[in-house]
Order: C-alpha cells, then structure tokens, then sequence
C-alpha cells in the first residue's frame, strides 16, 4: 500500500456559504489547523502540513479585492496561490492560500520602495498595473473603501522562498465603524445589514477597544 502523501494541502470540504466565521474558525481547528496570527480584519490559521494559511474574516469588503487581483494575475511569481475562496454566512469570508513568512524589515522596505516607485521587474509591474484597475473599480462601488495600502507587512516569503505580497487593498476602518456610532441606520443603506452581520467581531475591536469603546459600539448596532 502507497505511503499517504502528507505534503498534500487538504481543505476540508464544507458548505461554506452555511456557516459563519465562528463556526469555520471551529470546524478548521477541530481538523487539527493551529492559529497563527491574526490582523485588524481577519484571524489566520495554518494548515496540519504547514503548506497553507486559511484567513477567516468576519467582514472586510477589501479582501475580495486581493482576491481578484490574485485570480487576475493567476501564476505570477509575486502574489500568492490562492487554493479556494468562499463567501461565508453573515457577509464573512474564508480563504485558502500558499502560507509566507515574515522578512527581514530591509527586504520588506526595499519592496515597498519599488512599489511606490514602479520600478520592479516586468511581473511586479503586472502586479502593480493590475492592482490600480481593481482600485479603480472598488472604488466606485464599495462604500469607505480606502485604496491601495502596501507596506512592509505586506511583504512575505512563500515557502518556495520567493517573495509575495498580500493584503495590498484595504477599507477606511475609522469612518466606518465611526459612522455606526454615529448613524448605523446610514450604514445599512449603504452595505446591507446581512452583509456585515459580525461586523463587531473582527480582531481590531477586539484588541484595541477598551470595555466602554466596545459596548458603545454594541449599542450603536443595536439601536
């Protein structure tokens, strides 16, 4: 009998679109994935072999925009393979992708500098012209969207050793969770309630709010 190859990336097959971040968070750990971070939007999991990272989000429209970009330029050495992308139950997100370490701060830099200044190399260049249009065209319909946000964290070294970059999109966090306290029934009309359902649970609150921040924020949405 053939030896199990272990390296294989195995994705559990769930009915995403039935379930929640909360619950996907549940069934990922139950199949033996370990958290490995997480960031203001996102939680992120590691897969048994280690070849892949799973990012459960609770709400974070930008991400889908990484995602296009990916899909976009499908192959190119400088974004990361993505293995399956799902929408979840509530407006939250789950996806699969080619796990990437953290780099030295200098290499980091040195990236972003290029990016900045559009002098990479042809596939980077691709990349960086493709971002732009996906900008572009998020822009003018997602609502506190907030553009293109490459830094030094964004700069990782996939397991093949080459070096990607994630998360180059982001949403304008302060305004909107400012304009809940301030007006939630505004932002309803313009992202409907079930498409942010668990808007309160992403990492951020979590982190950085104080006890106060946070219950002002739970009467907001609730009001």
């Amino acid at each position: 009998m053939a030896e199990p190859n272990t390296d294989r990336p195995r994705i559990p097959r769930l009915a995403w679109a039935a379930l929640s971040h909360r619950q996907v968070l549940a069934e990922l750990v139950e199949a033996g994935w370990t958290p490995s971070g997480s960031g203001d939007w996102a939680t992120a999991l590691r897969s048994p072999e280690g070849r892949l990272v799973a990012r459960v989000c609770p709400f974070d429209p930008a991400y889908a925009a990484f995602v296009d970009l990916c899909r976009a330029c499908a192959g190119n050495r400088w974004l990361p393979k993505i293995e399956l992308a799902a929408d979840l139950d509530g407006g939250g997100s789950v996806v699969f992708l080619e796990f990437a370490a953290p780099v030295d701060g200098a290499v980091a830099e040195q990236i972003a500098d290029q990016w900045r200044r559009g002098d990479g190399d042809a596939e980077f260049e691709e990349v960086r012209r493709a971002a732009h249009e996906i900008d572009a065209r998020y822009r003018a319909s997602t609502p506190w969207w907030d553009g293109i946000d490459l830094n030094d964290a964004h700069v990782r070294r996939a397991v093949d050793g080459r070096l990607v970059l994630i998360d180059v999109f982001c949403m304008d966090g302060a305004s909107l969770y400012g304009k809940i306290l301030e007006d939630v029934a505004e932002v309803h009309r313009r992202i409907p309630r079930d498409r942010m359902r668990y808007a309160l649970e992403i990492p951020f609150i979590a982190r950085e709010s104080s006890p106060a921040e946070i219950q002002a924020l739970r009467r907001a949405w609730t009001r």
